[in-house]
């Protein structure tokens, strides 16, 4: 346990919390609320143990619970045909790039015989191993590209709206996502002596941030917009991990507090705006502020805050990226 895992575990528990008091009213009575509520606590729970392992394995082994959670709350009302496909198809989506994070790790047990982060900084430094640990970096970041959907691997996060939003919002804020963003944090100090490892990360979330922003601009269902949002999002905190210095590495991982916060503001708005209409596309609401104010207000901060607009959090964090 150390400031990162402690940082994210707060993070992860603070914004659940408030999410599973949302839920007690969203979810409500629903016939299958007794699995909504197992997942999402193994979910949370998953996601704490993975930010506090000491190892690749152990890291690994919470990553993959994580993304069998992921598939049974997006899947959550699988009698629609929609929702229980887009469940699947972030399921096997990730594990395309788990199944590089897992090459990455084999290459480094392999050629160190550990799994211990502190113990592979210190093979790290051994020149004779650099253009190894490089292609192990580089499946590893297959690993978060699939977690974390950045491009090629985005695909699947815009169809996990199909999910409770209450499980959007954990998604996007407290849970899986982060855990790509988290990881790359975690073994940047194990790949700090290699650029080139360092430059695919910042030119990966660099493009997605641009070609994620100019999907969400031309959508028009509320919940995509925030999701193609998340991606581009996600896209700047690894453009800023990537620089391997300690300001973009602070920069990265702010911003992931900063995120969380205004995002899971953002879908839990939605889901209040979703209960109130039933639509989603945006072209077909409008005057909702004089029956929803308290929405609107909520909603307005979080715009605010995910457009970088001083004197909101989100301006700070993206100040510092930029």
């Amino acid at each position: 346990v150390d400031q990162l895992s402690v940082y994210m575990a707060v993070i992860a528990s603070v914004i659940s919390f408030l999410i599973v008091l949302y839920s007690t009213e969203y979810i409500g009575n629903d016939p299958s609320y007794t699995r909504y509520y197992f997942f999402f606590q193994l979910f949370v729970g998953a996601m704490i143990a993975l930010v506090m392992s000491s190892n690749l394995l152990q890291t690994y082994f919470f990553w993959e619970i994580v993304g069998l959670c992921s598939y049974a709350l997006i899947g959550f009302w699988y009698k629609d045909a929609y929702r229980s496909a887009a469940g699947l198809k972030a399921f096997i989506t990730t594990r395309i790039g788990d199944t590089f994070f897992l090459a990455g790790i084999v290459l480094l047990f392999a050629t160190t015989g550990t799994f211990e982060y502190s113990a592979l900084a210190e093979f790290a430094k051994q020149p004779a191993l650099q253009s190894t640990f490089l292609i192990a970096g580089i499946l590893i970041f297959g690993g978060v590209i699939g977690k974390s959907a950045q491009f090629p691997l985005h695909v699947w996060l815009p169809d996990a709206m199909a999910g409770p939003t209450t499980v959007s919002a954990l998604i996007h804020a407290a849970t899986m996502v982060k855990a790509g963003i988290f990881l790359v944090a975690r073994t940047s100090e194990i790949f700090s002596a290699l650029p080139e490892w360092g430059l695919y990360i910042s030119y990966t979330g660099a493009f997605t941030a641009l070609i994620a922003a100019s999907m969400g601009i031309v959508n028009n269902d509320l919940k995509k917009v925030l999701a193609y949002s998340t991606i581009s999002q996600l896209g700047l905190m690894l453009a800023a991990l990537g620089l391997l210095t300690e300001a973009g590495w602070a920069a990265g991982t702010f911003h992931i507090y900063s995120h969380a916060l205004f995002k899971a503001l953002l879908f839990l708005s939605a889901g209040a705006v979703l209960h109130a209409t039933n639509i989603l596309n945006i072209k077909k609401m409008g005057g909702l502020r004089k029956f929803m104010p308290f929405t609107f207000i909520v909603a307005f901060i979080g715009i605010m805050a995910n457009s970088g607009v001083p004197p909101f959090n989100g301006f700070f964090t993206k100040e510092l990226i930029i």
